[in-house]
């Protein structure tokens, strides 16, 4: 195709496009000749995204305790989109729903393995010293990575496993929020009594989670996998990238943030505690609360023996 008529082509294609929503082309066309050629620096907003690093202390390592956390919430953000589009997938087929779990799942080994950033790239002391500045708050406040779980798995298997056998489909969304395995963090289920952590959290996203699980009821990842043909759920590869997600988030990862915490929190250089109070080593050892996305994916002493031995 010569020049012309590739340039005749691609203006019945901008007219087509702008006909299709009540459009008028030669507006938009018009409107070109005022706009602003595109940089770098606008199209990814390069200046707003570095100004939203404030520290609270005059200490430097804060600076990268601040900008390790924003990345994180990024590229949760990158893995909620990555769910949507299969969780609205009207046609989901196997090697779309592979593709996306490898994507995310790739998200996770990268969160995974930047934990060394914040385990080795900060000065305990100094950690140790700013971190009473975030005090009531905790990366346990995270809202997008709630709403990771719940678009991942049943509600049922997000319960703190104490109450799952009083819980159904049936139950309340309010009800089994309250009784969500995270609750256990900053809940003294004996007197109902929540931590300024808790009550915190819930003041801000409470309304944002219980929306989310009613939107993700039925279109979670878990809930997606078992409308496909019996036969694309035996398929190996999607197996394999089902399994490695579930293993990725819910063990490699957590033990990887585990294990960044302990190195600060039992350093000897402080009270031991975290910074909203929680018990964080029965919330984030995965062999406590046993957070399991696919239980019926896994052998009864995978099950039985997850979070052990790592």
């Amino acid at each position: 195709m010569d020049d012309l008529h590739k340039f005749d082509d691609i203006v019945k294609q901008i007219q087509e496009k702008y006909t299709k929503i009540d459009q008028d082309t030669d507006d938009h066309l018009y409107g070109l000749l005022y706009s602003k050629p595109i940089t770098y620096w606008d199209y990814i907003q390069t200046d707003a995204l570095l100004n939203l690093q404030i520290q609270r202390t005059t200490l430097p390592d804060e600076m990268v305790f601040i900008a390790y956390h924003q990345i994180n919430e990024l590229l949760f953000k990158m893995i909620l989109w990555e769910i949507q589009q299969v969780a609205e997938k009207t046609d989901l087929e196997v090697v779309f729903f592979e593709k996306k779990l490898m994507r995310i799942s790739r998200y996770f080994d990268m969160l995974t393995t930047s934990f060394t950033i914040m385990q080795h790239g900060m000065d305990v002391e100094q950690y140790m010293k700013f971190r009473y500045t975030l005090t009531p708050a905790s990366g346990f406040q995270s809202a997008q990575y709630r709403m990771i779980e719940f678009a991942s798995t049943e509600l049922i298997n997000l319960i703190d496993f104490r109450f799952r056998k009083t819980i159904d489909r049936n139950t309340p969304f309010e009800h089994a929020f309250e009784h969500l395995y995270w609750q256990a963090a900053g809940k003294d289920y004996k007197t109902g009594k929540k931590s300024t952590l808790l009550v915190n959290f819930e003041k801000r996203y409470k309304g944002d989670f219980i929306r989310f699980m009613q939107t993700y009821n039925t279109k979670n990842l878990w809930s997606r996998f078992k409308e496909l043909p019996e036969a694309d759920q035996k398929n190996p590869d999607l197996v394999k990238a089902m399994r490695h997600y579930d293993y990725t988030v819910n063990i490699t990862w957590v033990i990887a943030h585990y294990n960044a915490a302990k190195h600060y929190i039992d350093s000897g250089i402080g009270d031991g505690e975290a910074t909203g109070g929680s018990d964080w080593k029965k919330y984030m050892h995965p062999k406590y609360q046993k957070r399991i996305f696919f239980p019926e994916l896994w052998s009864e002493d995978e099950l039985k023996n997850w979070g052990e031995n790592i």
